[in-house]
């Protein structure tokens, strides 16, 4: 496969997952600065959270001034200037499908292009009159649409395996960014000792509905949502979708079966970290320290997604 049409499937589906990790991320924030405040502030902080974990809050600042929640929500949903909106990484993922309309099938591009149609539909009416809610569950909804299209009609060859390299790459980064946003907020006694149990509970539960992990924590743990537990959740249960482990074990899955020698440095990156993980326990992880096991992963997802674009995506 040419490195230019490998690389337009990577990042359309690393736009696309992005879109939908944008939606999540600002419907926890939104659904967090609804809760009482206890006297902490008027929830400006929580709709901080997407800023922070972008590195878009001096853009933010520079072009709207002091935070306000309807200019915040609206610059990450449905500003065309704003590279990080959902609009923008729509726009972005439907040029890339464009490019590769000959490698992608018919319904995997009239999804796409549905989307495009309709998110700029609602840029036009306004995200005041479409409703925040409303506006990130469709774009969580047109996401699982078009992995659904994907996985059902294309065939497993290398076209595939670009895009869910760019899925997952794009997922692992999300899912570790979230949890350190979410832990340096309410620091490393928050569950014992700060004295607002229900407030926990409920940014524990918010963090991981964000992350379609609800379910799975009620299933595997008893009692409230911790630290522990829900680090150890989000980060090594290989049987839970979004966490790192299960998608370092999909990157290095579609490493490996990607043929040609030059995909070395990235494939064994990968296989290294998947074997990290495999065999870290979550007392390591807190031992070290959460946020700096956390802050130096993001370093190493970010190595591994400059090894794939070396390896196979910069065009000679």
């Amino acid at each position: 496969m040419l490195s230019r049409t490998a690389s337009d499937l990577y990042w359309m589906s690393r736009y696309l997952e992005r879109a939908e990790n944008l939606a999540r991320m600002l419907e926890v924030s939104y659904s967090l600065s609804l809760m009482p405040q206890d006297g902490r502030g008027n929830g400006l902080e929580e709709l901080a959270l997407p800023l922070l974990i972008t590195g878009t809050l001096d853009e933010y600042l520079e072009r709207h001034g002091p935070l306000h929640a309807e200019r915040m929500l609206h610059f990450f949903a449905l500003d065309a200037n704003n590279p990080a909106s959902i609009y923008c990484c729509l726009q972005a993922a439907r040029t890339n499908a464009h490019a590769v309309r000959g490698r992608i099938t018919a319904d995997m591009w009239e999804n796409i292009n549905a989307t495009w149609l309709e998110v700029r539909g609602i840029a036009e009416q306004g995200l005041g009159r479409y409703g925040i809610s409303r506006f990130c569950e469709w774009a969580k909804e047109r996401n699982h649409l078009f992995r659904g299209a994907t996985f059902g009609t294309i065939m497993r060859g290398d076209p595939y395996r670009f895009i869910r390299l760019g899925t997952f790459i794009e997922r692992a980064d999300n899912t570790l960014r979230l949890l350190d946003a979410r832990y340096e907020m309410l620091g490393e006694d928050i569950d014992e000792n700060d004295g607002r149990p229900a407030r926990s509970y409920y940014q524990w539960t918010a963090l991981l509905r964000a992350l379609s992990s609800f379910e799975a924590f009620a299933e595997i743990y008893r009692g409230s949502p911790n630290t522990r537990k829900v680090a150890e959740l989000l980060l090594l249960r290989a049987e839970v979708p979004r966490s790192l482990r299960s998608c370092m074990d999909e990157l290095n899955l579609m490493l490996a079966s990607l043929p040609g020698e030059n995909g070395r440095p990235a494939q064994r990156l990968a296989a290294e970290l998947e074997a990290r993980l495999r065999y870290t326990s979550i007392n390591e992880v807190l031992d070290e320290g959460l946020h700096g096991w956390l802050t130096d992963f993001i370093l190493l997802v970010r190595q591994l997604g400059q090894a794939i674009q070396t390896s196979y995506l910069e065009v000679a």
